[in-house]
C-alpha cells in the first residue's frame, strides 16, 4: 500500500504543513486517517494479516533514528512537545539564529543541513543515513513510531 495515500494525500499534506497553512494536530490527523484507510482497503481485498508499522510522515530509517535518540546535537531539543520540528529539521534542513560549527556539520551558515540521503542498494529510493558516533548512548524514546502515538496511538 503507498503509504502517501492512492492520491498523494500525504504529500500534499506535508507541502501544506511545511508551507504553514496546515497545523501539526491536522497533519497527524491526516496521517492517521491514512493509515486507517490504507488498512480498511486492504480488508476490503481480502487480506486477513494486516500489515502494521509500515507508515512513515518522511522517511521509515528517519523514523528509527529518532525513536531510539540517534539525534545528532545540531538537532536536538531539550523540549518534547517540538518532536516533529525536530524530525523535519534532521530530514529538511532547518534556519537558526545562530551559527554553530562545532557539531561536525562544519559552518554553513545558518542553521543546519539536512541529513545525508543515500540510495537504498540500487534503486531509486533514498533513505536519511543515521549519524552515530563512538560511545553514543542509545535511549528507547517510544515503543512506537512518534509520528502514530501523538494522535492517540492510532
Amino acid at each position: 500500500m503507498p503509504r502517501i495515500g492512492p492520491r498523494r494525500e500525504l504529500k500534499l499534506a506535508l507541502e501544506s504543513y511545511w508551507a504553514g497553512t496546515l497545523s501539526e494536530q491536522q497533519l497527524l490527523e491526516d496521517a492517521a486517517g491514512l493509515r486507517a484507510a490504507n488498512w480498511a482497503r486492504q480488508k476490503s481485498f481480502g487480506v486477513t494479516v494486516i500489515p502494521s508499522n509500515d507508515f512513515s510522515l518522511y522517511d521509515q530509517v528517519l523514523d528509527t533514528s529518532v525513536m531510539v535518540g540517534a539525534i545528532p546535537e545540531i538537532y536536538a531539543s531539550k523540549a518534547q512537545s517540538v518532536w516533529l520540528k525536530t524530525y523535519f529539521d534532521m530530514a529538511r534542513g532547518s534556519q537558526r539564529d545562530r551559527q554553530d560549527a562545532s557539531c561536525g556539520h562544519g559552518s554553513r551558515g545558518f542553521g543546519a543541513p539536512a541529513q545525508e540521503m543515500t540510495k537504498w542498494f540500487d534503486a531509486n529510493h533514498h533513505y536519511m543515513v543515521p549519524e552515530v558516533y563512538r560511545g553514543q548512548r542509545f535511549r528507547l524514546s517510544s515503543r512506537e513510531p512518534r509520528c502514530r502515538r501523538e494522535v492517540g496511538g492510532n
